[in-house]
């Protein structure tokens, strides 16, 4: 048994791979690059600072979008229902659909909704941020969902750890 969480990532190959993982971490290993060498030179200019304005940008609606569409199709049809696999199929998921703040963060702070009367070191801490907190729920739902979700659940009833 797997979380639905891989479930989502094997079914339909390799389009739910490529718009539920691939370009989820491409926008973020972008920002996350891009980050590093705007942080490392402080040159708030340039290249390098357009396409992490631009991967910002595009990642809150996209992960919008994506979020919208699971919590319809996914999050309340297996809430309803009781089909979650237990406690790790709920964090997995659940993790991944947090992605979605700071997403929305980078994108509101990208088009100056929020951080405006920041001054540039004030928003580049606080896109910093932002990436570094997208960068760890989407590394614990990976995480969470690689496991078998029922080793909460068979460690439980064993009394013990699970072999």
């Amino acid at each position: 048994m797997m979380t639905h969480y891989m479930e989502l990532l094997q079914t339909n190959q390799p389009w739910n791979l490529i718009l539920f993982m691939a370009i989820p971490v491409i926008l973020a290993e972008t920002l996350a690059i891009s980050e590093f060498f705007i942080l490392l030179t402080r040159s708030l200019n340039g290249t390098l600072k357009l396409v992490n304005r631009i991967a910002g940008i595009i990642a809150g609606p996209y992960f919008l979008v994506v979020f919208i569409y699971l919590l319809i199709t996914a999050v309340i049809p297996l809430t309803t229902s009781g089909g979650w696999f237990g406690a790790l199929d709920v964090i997995a998921v659940g993790f991944y659909l947090a992605g979605v703040i700071p997403y929305v963060g980078l994108t509101l702070l990208e088009l100056h909704v929020i951080g405006r009367k920041g001054s540039d070191e004030q928003r580049l801490r606080l896109h910093a941020i932002l990436v570094s907190i997208f960068l760890v729920v989407a590394h614990i739902a990976m995480i969470f969902g690689m496991l078998s979700p029922d080793l909460l659940t068979a460690a439980a009833s064993d009394g013990g750890m699970v072999m």
